[in-house]
């Protein structure tokens, strides 16, 4: 390919085209900071992302089983109904109920979870959330004054410590002669849950399954089943097959759902920041177009001659567009480098630091996805294409009679 030989010789500066060489370097580094941008920014955002669905799907399970005639027995039979289905890793029964903690004086309204610490595992992944104590002290302290995991917010904001007797009150109450009255009990803290996340912190409390059955009154039923899947993206199938095999009143509800605002959002941000990044690499591909002109001014003797020794009009073009295109890959592969390796550092020396009373997160997360990367790549050298063609196209169109009459 001539044209493509042609093209690197263009590209080579020589010492009256100084100035072009300059104007083909800022091209070059425009797409390379863009590209370079494009790339960390995007790592960043879906580390966060990654760390943030990592938190909340090891507080909450993948997909939840509940009825609509609220709490129910026979959960056994419904979970092995459920457990044929393809893509089910495993369920385990839980309570879920509203209720006030006390301690000294010290009330906070709290989330109390009821959970079956032999099967917990196959639906949760809070295990590895509890800080200090750990979670078969839930089993373990039976009896007068039974075990309790206490989000280390709600135990910040109670005022209590490990150790400590808190009261619990039920708002639901027993019925008594004399109407119903509010349902107390005391629970040892045992163990301090710490997810990272301050709205489930501040406000989650663990006890046994057997503890929120008799506290609550339930007797032998649960609020529903949590569920771990294989594939945590391909809830909404494994949702549809649940429903088609226990059928009414059992109902479903994935993690999607449950916090399709949040992710919404983390989504519609990740595209405004494309889009506001990518301005940059448009700003390399003005630069582009600013060279092919100068360029083409500068060559209109070489391409007059060109095209009398029998180059046609598309070869002229593609001399242009390739020069253009040469411009537009090498500062893509210089940002994809020069991103990854940010990326790369940022992951292995973490040398960003955040106040994680804050954020939750002491360094910047970063993840970076290969999907991503081609996009901002293919992007790239798109942009930096149809920058290209106004600027060849017109060299294409020169008269090579008039460029060399006088010459």
């Amino acid at each position: 390919m001539f044209e493509l030989f042609i093209s690197i010789r263009y590209l080579m500066a020589k010492r009256k085209q100084a100035f072009i060489s300059i104007i083909t370097a800022i091209s070059v580094l425009g797409v390379m900071v863009g590209v370079m941008a494009l790339v960390v920014v995007l790592s960043v955002m879906n580390g966060f992302r990654s760390d943030l669905m990592s938190k909340i799907l090891g507080v909450n399970s993948h997909l939840l089983v509940m009825n609509f005639k609220g709490a129910f027995d026979g959960y056994e039979e419904a979970a092995a109904k459920i457990g044929g289905v393809q893509g089910i890793v495993g369920s385990t029964p839980f309570i879920y109920s509203q209720v006030m903690v006390n301690n000294a004086g010290n009330v906070s309204g709290a989330i109390l979870r009821g959970i079956n610490h032999g099967s917990a595992d196959k639906g949760l992944n809070i295990e590895s959330m509890v800080k200090e104590g750990s979670i078969g002290c839930l089993e373990e302290m039976s009896g007068e004054v039974p075990g309790i995991i206490v989000g280390r917010e709600l135990m910040k904001r109670i005022g209590a410590n490990l150790g400590d007797d808190i009261t619990l009150l039920s708002p639901e109450g027993k019925l008594t002669p004399l109407g119903r009255t509010p349902n107390t009990k005391k629970f040892k803290v045992c163990g301090i849950f710490d997810s990272g996340m301050y709205e489930y912190d501040a406000s989650m409390a663990y006890i046994s399954l057997k503890e929120a059955q008799d506290f609550l009154g339930l007797g032998d039923r649960v609020t529903g089943l949590e569920i771990r899947v294989t594939d945590v993206y391909q809830t909404d199938s494994i949702a549809e097959n649940i429903q088609e095999v226990l059928g009414y009143p059992f109902w479903t509800k994935d993690w999607k759902a449950m916090n399709r605002s949040l992710f919404s959002a983390l989504k519609l941000e990740k595209i405004t920041m494309f889009v506001i990044l990518i301005m940059i690499v448009l700003v390399g591909a003005l630069n582009i177009i600013s060279t092919l002109v100068m360029v083409v001014m500068e060559k209109t003797r070489d391409v007059a001659i060109l095209r009398a020794m029998g180059a046609s009009a598309k070869s002229i073009m593609l001399v242009f567009v390739l020069q253009g295109l040469l411009v537009g890959i090498v500062g893509t592969v210089a940002g994809l480098a020069s991103g990854l390796g940010i990326c790369h550092l940022l992951a292995k020396y973490k040398f960003i630091t955040l106040p994680s009373d804050i954020y939750y997160i002491s360094t910047l997360p970063v993840r970076v996805e290969l999907g991503d990367i081609w996009f901002v790549a293919f992007a790239a050298v798109l942009i930096s294409f149809v920058a290209t063609l106004y600027p060849s196209w017109r060299a294409s169109r020169l008269n090579p009679v008039e460029a060399i009459r006088y010459e």
